[in-house]
């Protein structure tokens, strides 16, 4: 008769992984807490959109409220067009973004000097590593109305008569944050797709060229599509974030003269929750835009897939 080995159940497969991946696992442990403790142990204090918060109450005799704090921002004007603003300054950076740095990657791969393509591309993503406090700094330079340069470069070119108050205008304000954002973050959005584009069979191209295309023909036949699946990855990322328009650059370039146009919901939750002190309402506001990133991903997720391209999970 013969021998009948038993099949290892699924709890010895497991106990065996877990033994062999031991030094693996023990490295990861500081790893899991800090994401434990810093992105997960903070999801309690969820709880005081959902009250009446008072600093000098303990958890347990807090007012529970339910969801007034939330009834009170979809009846708040101010709020509301908070949301407006944030949508739009994100739909025009991220647009902005991902045509400037495809294209700026698609150029500078057909850069074939090599010294001159290295020295582009660092100048390009050296204005990442400045802050906004900077940056901010040079575009209010920049667009001052007295000896500002892109004032004083248009009206030398006869492009307009007299200085414009960029920073003051209201139908500027979006134009200024887009171009900014454009100009700060261009260099650094192009490393991954320089990446993706290094990642294409070489072969693709020796046979285009073979068929007579030109440098245009083989950008849009075969390096646009060979990095679809990178484009539509960051592109579920960033639908992911698309109440995330920023704070920083919004917040020092603003002034009351375009704050209809400025205010995003990160500066609605700084005034209500630190300078009013009302903490369950910036909770629930916080809340609101992280649900709506939060659904908005998954369902991004779900139409790619359903359209049968590369999706994130």
């Amino acid at each position: 008769m013969m021998n009948v080995i038993p099949r290892q159940t699924r709890g010895g497969k497991l106990l065996t992984t877990i033994y062999t991946q031991r030094h693996l696992l023990v490295m990861s442990v500081p790893i899991i807490l800090y994401v434990l403790l810093f992105s997960y142990v903070p999801l309690w204090g969820w709880t005081m959109a959902f009250q009446n918060f008072r600093p000098s109450k303990t958890f347990f005799q807090q007012e529970w409220v339910g969801l007034k704090w939330f009834r009170f921002l979809f009846s708040d004007p101010v709020f509301i067009r908070t949301i407006r603003n944030t949508f739009m300054m994100s739909i025009i950076n991220t647009t902005l973004g991902f045509v400037s740095a495809i294209s700026f990657a698609l150029l500078l791969n057909e850069i074939k000097n090599v010294a001159f393509k290295r020295i582009t591309q660092t100048i390009s993503y050296l204005p990442h590593f400045l802050s906004w406090v900077i940056v901010t700094g040079l575009v209010a330079t920049m667009l001052s109305v007295e000896d500002g340069a892109v004032n004083n470069v248009l009206q030398f070119l006869g492009i307009i008569k007299e200085p414009v108050l960029w920073l003051s205008e209201p139908k500027y304000f979006w134009g200024v944050i887009g171009a900014t954002y454009v100009w700060k973050e261009l260099g650094w959005n192009t490393i991954i797709y320089l990446a993706a584009i290094a990642g294409v069979d070489p072969t693709l191209y020796e046979a285009a060229e073979i068929d007579g295309c030109g440098r245009w023909r083989k950008m849009w036949y075969i390096t646009l599509p060979s990095i679809k699946p990178t484009i539509i990855i960051l592109i579920i990322l960033s639908i992911g974030h698309i109440l995330d328009a920023g704070f920083e650059m919004q917040y020092l370039l603003r002034n009351g003269l375009v704050q209809d146009v400025s205010d995003t919901i990160d500066i609605y939750v700084l005034m209500f929750g630190l300078q009013r002190s009302n903490y369950s309402l910036a909770t629930a506001a916080g809340l609101f835009k992280n649900v709506v990133n939060m659904t908005l991903i998954f369902l991004a997720n779900e139409l790619v897939k359903r359209l049968g391209e590369e999706r994130l999970i």
